[in-house]
């Protein structure tokens, strides 16, 4: 199942990012790349917005992928995979050349405003894992 988890999270690149701060819930449509390993999360986003700030205050957060199409008239085959994670600045330069290169490759419309001053490379270091397929089938894997 892990090996099914990973490959969703390869294969899509948004994803609905769900922070908190002073216990109030934020969620934002984020695109992003994964590493290789399937560990982290690697996503943009400028340094003034709400939820940078609640990721300062609180770093634990949630991601949700699911495989919805808009016409999609069979929910029986939909899967949807929360991510629970912690986020990470990336301090380390080579380290953070390598994220910032594989969510361009991924994303190169965001090229421009990844050269913002204003805009902050983050990543989510993945704890674990909830898929859903279709209406009943849970799986959960802890990561850390």
């Amino acid at each position: 199942m892990l090996e099914k988890i990973k490959a969703l999270v390869q294969e899509k690149d948004s994803c609905v990012l769900a922070t908190a701060a002073n216990v109030v819930p934020h969620c934002s449509l984020m695109s992003y790349a994964a590493d290789e390993a399937t560990l982290e999360i690697y996503m943009l986003t400028q340094r003034q917005t709400k939820k940078y700030r609640n990721l300062l205050a609180n770093p634990e957060v949630s991601l949700l992928i699911d495989t919805r199409s808009g016409n999609s008239r069979q929910p029986q085959e939909t899967m949807a995979l929360t991510i629970n994670g912690i986020f990470q600045k990336i301090s380390e330069e080579s380290r953070r050349e390598k994220a910032l290169k594989r969510l361009l490759v991924r994303h190169p419309h965001l090229k421009t405003f990844a050269q913002d001053p204003d805009v902050e490379l983050i990543a989510i270091r993945i704890r674990s894992f909830q898929l859903l397929e279709g209406l009943t089938a849970s799986y959960f894997i802890a990561v850390d």
